[in-house]
Formats: structure tokens, sequence, C-alpha cells
């Protein structure tokens, strides 16, 4: 008797390790459940609980209740949202326009580094040097000036 129980067991082992069983991955609820509630006897309404119902300030609250909802379920831009949009847009042009400011900077550490190395190697010509020096100067700060005033048209025009 013991080792037919044995024998049961090992044979059901066996089969459930060879057999494969398909089985649901998720379980789908194709009804939706339903609630049984009673229905209410239809009563006629008393002359006092139809004016109670319909009173002007429930009215009221109702209509501003749609008028809000229909106002965020539609949101428009108003002028402060287009207002914003505008500084920053200018902002952004001033900022990438003034980044030429820079360059006029650089351009003029380029003309007096090349200055005082032209005037070290040759200090008699250090007057008409100085004079080209000069004229350089103007031309990159004349840049430079033009590039601040892009800038400022991006800003306030």
């Amino acid at each position: 008797m013991a080792s037919s129980r044995v024998f049961a067991s090992r044979l059901a082992s066996t089969m459930a390790a060879t057999t494969k069983v398909a089985r649901p991955a998720a379980r789908l609820q194709l009804a939706p459940k339903r609630t049984f509630t009673t229905q209410r006897k239809a009563v006629p309404m008393t002359p006092f609980q139809t004016v109670k119902r319909q009173s002007p300030s429930g009215l009221l609250q109702a209509n501003a209740r749609q008028v809000f909802a229909a106002q965020q379920a539609r949101r428009q831009y108003s002028s402060e949202i287009a207002d914003a949009m505008v500084q920053v847009s200018q902002n952004l042009g001033m900022g990438s326009a003034a980044i030429g400011l820079g360059g006029a900077g650089i351009g003029i550490g380029l003309v007096f580094g090349a200055l005082l190395l032209s005037v070290s190697r040759n200090p008699a010509l250090r007057g008409q040097l100085f004079s080209y020096a000069i004229l350089g100067f103007a031309f990159v700060e004349a840049i430079g000036l033009f590039d601040l005033m892009v800038a400022m048209m991006c800003k306030y025009v």
C-alpha cells in the first residue's frame, strides 16, 4: 500500500514537470460588476419644494460653475502670457547679440598685444606703430559698438 502511494506521488511529480499548462498572464474582467439598487418611487413634489429646488442662488452657482469650467477647458492665451513670451524672446535676442562684445574685447587685446610685441622688437618705430594701434583699436571698438546697438535694438525696439 505504501509503495503505491510513493509510486503515485512520483508519477504526479514527473507529469507536472514534463507537461506544460497554459495559464493566462493576467485576469481580465470582461463584464463590469453590477450592483443592484432599489428604485425610488416617483413622489409628486409640492410647489414649495419646486421653488426651493429652483432657487436663484443655486442657478447662479450652476451657471458660474459652467462658465469657469468652460474657461478652464479652453484656456486661451491671455495678454499677460503673450507679454511674458515677448519679454523672454527680447532677453534671448539681447543676450545672443551681446556675445559679440566679447569678440570686440578679444580684438582690442590682440591689437595692443601686437603693439607691445612690435615696440619691443623695434623701439625706433614706436610713434608710427602706436598710431596704427589706435586706428585698429577704433575699428574693433566700432564693431563692438555696432554689436551693442543691435543688442539694445533687440531689447527695446
